[in-house]
């Protein structure tokens, strides 16, 4: 590959913690301490996003807002997203060490890409404090970046470039349409494309598909077939220019975007 300039990753759901399950727990755990319960599928609906407007946008869902109101007697307000979040953080950074196992293939496929002369970038929804529990973990599995943009890094996080715009000064890279972006979300999907770089899916370990590499291993040939055409339409619905199933299928799509930039396509 000697026309691509850089790649730029997600984590939850892309390099580490298959099917992106630590925040899970963190939000419905939050909000029942608030007295309101909220499922699975409310808390993934804004993955990928910085986490205090993830939680804004859980609120504003008429079922959880009105479970709110039955509970505090007043529509949710920014104090009580603030105060939400205060108690979310913690729970994430408690966790977030524990599902920082690579997802199979990340390690490898990393370095095989820093060895073709690529630099390595990364946005997330995650806070600095979050992230420092993953990297040492990530590390000492074999995985290592040359950038790391966070949540409250930059004014605006996903679906705002400016994260991915970070890592293109941190690098000193341009442009743009030299860099993919790989991403499970929908914002991290539209995160590449305002920034003008191309932009890959990862359907099956990351939010879309939603489960672990066990849990989706056990399902039945139909139901995984199923859900694997809902996930990879979630993510070429938001722009995706291809959508792979894990991160080890990244290669040659990689080499496809870099014949693709040789002829002077741009994303």
């Amino acid at each position: 590959m000697t026309n691509l300039k850089a790649v730029i990753f997600d984590w939850a759901g892309t390099l580490v913690d298959y099917g992106s399950l630590a925040p899970m727990g963190a939000f419905v755990e939050t909000f029942a301490e608030f007295g309101v319960s909220i499922s699975i599928e409310e808390a993934r609906g804004p993955m990928g996003m910085a986490k205090r407007p993830h939680i804004a946008a859980i609120m504003a869902l008429p079922r959880v807002s009105e479970a709110w109101r039955a509970k505090h007697g007043a529509s949710p307000t920014e104090q009580d997203i603030d105060a939400i979040y205060q108690v979310f953080v913690p729970k994430n950074i408690a966790v977030a060490a524990r599902f920082a196992t690579l997802i199979p293939g990340a390690a490898k496929v990393v370095q095989t890409i820093r060895d073709g002369g690529l630099k390595i970038g990364s946005t997330t929804g995650y806070t600095r404090e979050i992230m420092a529990e993953i990297l040492p973990v990530a590390a000492a599995q074999g995985l290592k970046v040359d950038c790391l943009a966070c949540t409250g890094d930059t004014a605006q996080g996903r679906p705002s470039p400016l994260m991915l715009y970070k890592n293109l000064l941190d690098l000193e890279i341009w442009p743009a349409s030299a860099v993919v972006k790989v991403d499970d979300t929908e914002v991290g999907i539209r995160e590449g494309l305002n920034g003008g770089a191309w932009s890959v899916g990862v359907s099956l370990s990351g939010n879309a598909f939603g489960l672990s590499l066990q849990e989706a291993e056990r399902l039945a040939p139909e139901e995984f077939s199923r859900r694997k055409t809902a996930a990879e339409q979630k993510l070429l619905s938001a722009g995706a220019h291809y959508v792979i199933g894990t991160i080890a299928e990244l290669l040659p799509v990689l080499a496809h975007i870099d014949g693709r930039v040789a002829r002077g396509e741009k994303p």
